[in-house]
C-alpha cells in the first residue's frame, strides 16, 4: 500500500515523500530505521474525477457523505464500547464493520489503522477536522489529558444528540413555508406565461379585454421571451451570493443581515447563544481550558460576528478578565447570559449554570420557532389568496363580458 508521509530529518529539516509498504507498521519501521521522527502518515491515493481507488465510481458532490446522524450513532457506539472495557483499537475496528456508510467506513478504518500505529485517538481524528469538526478532536484531547476519555465521548455523543435535534426542528420549520412558495411561484409562472395566453387567443376576439387581463398577458409575453434571460439572472445571484458566503467579509456581511432580519432574528440569535452556551458546557466540563473552549466554540458556532466576539472575549479573559466581565463588554452577549454566568463563576457552579442556559435558549428557540411559523402561515395564505384571484380575475372577467354582451 501506497502511504504519504511528512518527517524531520536528523539535522532538523523537514522532509516529506511516499513509500509503498505491505502495512503501516512495517512503513513506521522503514522510515524509523531511516532515522526519521514521523510527524504524519496517511495513506495516499490519486483522486481523480470518479473518486479514489478504494471508493470506485464517485462524482463530486452526488457520492456518498457523512451526515451528522451518522456522527451522533458513531459517538454513542464508541462511548458504549469503551465503557464496557473494549480498547480503543477494537472499538474503532468494531463500530468500522458495522456502519452502513461506506465513507465513515474507510475514515474510522484509517482512524484504527493510526491508532494502531501508536498514534493518539485525538491526532488520528484531528486529521478528519473536515469531518468530525475541531471541537470533536479537542474534546478528545482533553479527555486524553485527564484520563477520562470515555466520559469525553459521552459528553460528544449527549451534545451532538441535542445539536442534531435543534438543527432538525430549525430545518422542519423552514421546510413547509419554503416548499409552498416555491410551489407557488412555479405554479402562477406556468399559468401567467403558457395557460392565459391561449385562453386570451380565444377571447381576445370577442372585444376588448380587461386591464388586469391586458397586465398579465403582457407580463406573460416578457416571459416568453425573457424567461431563461431571467432564469439565467437568479443562477447569477444565487451563485454570487453563494460566493460571496466563502469571503470573509461576505460572510461577515450575510451574518449581520441574518442577526437583523425582521421576524427571523430574534430565532437566528436565540440559536447562536443556544449552541454557544452548549458548547462551552461540553468543553469545561470536559476539562478543556476557558481560553480555548471560547476558540473553539467561535470555529463551530458557524457565525462570523459571534466568532468575532468570542475572539475578542477569549483575549480579555486570557489577559485577566473574568468570563463574565469579558461577556458584559459585549453588545451581541444578552444582559441575562452575564448575570446568570457571574453567578456560576460566583458559586463556583459556571459548568451547571451553562447547561442551564443551554436548556433555556433552546426552550426560546422551540418557541421562536412556533412564533416565526404563527407569522408566516397567515403570510402564506394572503399570498396564496392573492395570487388565485388575481388569475381568477384575469381569467372570468373576459368570460364574463362575452356573456354580458350576447
Amino acid at each position: 500500500m501506497l502511504y504519504k508521509y511528512r518527517a524531520i530529518n536528523p539535522d532538523g529539516t523537514r522532509v516529506e515523500g511516499k513509500i509503498d509498504e505491505a502495512n503501516q507498521d512495517d512503513a513506521i519501521g522503514i522510515l524509523q530505521d531511516k532515522g526519521l521522527i514521523i510527524i504524519s502518515l496517511e495513506v495516499y491515493e490519486e483522486r481523480n474525477l470518479f473518486g479514489t481507488p478504494t471508493t470506485g465510481f464517485k462524482i463530486p458532490f452526488l457520492g456518498p457523505s457523512i451526515k451528522n446522524k451518522d456522527i451522533v450513532v458513531f459517538s454513542r457506539q464508541i462511548a458504549t464500547l469503551f465503557e464496557s472495557g473494549v480498547s480503543a483499537l477494537r472499538s474503532f475496528r468494531l463500530v468500522a464493520t458495522e456502519t452502513d456508510n461506506p465513507e465513515l467506513k474507510k475514515i474510522l478504518n484509517f482512524i484504527a489503522d493510526d491508532v494502531q500505529a501508536g498514534f493518539s485517538i485525538s491526532y488520528a481524528i484531528h486529521k478528519y477536522d473536515n469531518i468530525f469538526g475541531s471541537f470533536y478532536s479537542n474534546m478528545i484531547r482533553a479527555g486524553e489529558e485527564s484520563g477520562k476519555l470515555n466520559q469525553s465521548f459521552n459528553y460528544l455523543a449527549a451534545y451532538l444528540d441535542r445539536n442534531f435535534d435543534l438543527t432538525q426542528k430549525i430545518k422542519k420549520a423552514s421546510v413547509y413555508p419554503i416548499f409552498v412558495t416555491l410551489t407557488f411561484f412555479i405554479v402562477m409562472g406556468v399559468m401567467i406565461t403558457f395557460v392565459i395566453p391561449q385562453l386570451a387567443n380565444l377571447l381576445g376576439d370577442e372585444g376588448q379585454l380587461p386591464m388586469i387581463t391586458t397586465v398579465i398577458l403582457s407580463f406573460g409575453q416578457i416571459m416568453q421571451s425573457y424567461g431563461l434571460f431571467f432564469l439565467g439572472m437568479v443562477i447569477v445571484i444565487i451563485y454570487y451570493i453563494y460566493s460571496l458566503s466563502k469571503t470573509e467579509s461576505g460572510r461577515q456581511y450575510l451574518d449581520h443581515f441574518k442577526l437583523h432580519i425582521p421576524v427571523f432574528k430574534i430565532l437566528f440569535r436565540k440559536t447562536f447563544l443556544s449552541r454557544l452556551a452548549d458548547n462551552l458546557d461540553t468543553m469545561l466540563s470536559s476539562g478543556v481550558p476557558v481560553v480555548r473552549s471560547l476558540e473553539i466554540t467561535g470555529d463551530v458556532i458557524n457565525n462570523v460576528i459571534f466568532k468575532d466576539t468570542l475572539a475578542r472575549v477569549a483575549i480579555k479573559v486570557k489577559n485577566g478578565k473574568s468570563l463574565s466581565q469579558a461577556f458584559y463588554e459585549e453588545e451581541e452577549i444578552p444582559n441575562l447570559f452575564v448575570q446568570m454566568t457571574r453567578i456560576g463563576e460566583e458559586t463556583g457552579q459556571l459548568g451547571f449554570v451553562l447547561k442551564s442556559l443551554a436548556s433555556y435558549y433552546t426552550r426560546e428557540v422551540e418557541t421562536a420557532i412556533d412564533t416565526v411559523m404563527s407569522l408566516i402561515e397567515p403570510a402564506l395564505i394572503i399570498l396564496l389568496a392573492g395570487g388565485v384571484t388575481i388569475l381568477l380575475a384575469a381569467v372570468l372577467l373576459p368570460m364574463y363580458s362575452i356573456i354580458t354582451n350576447i
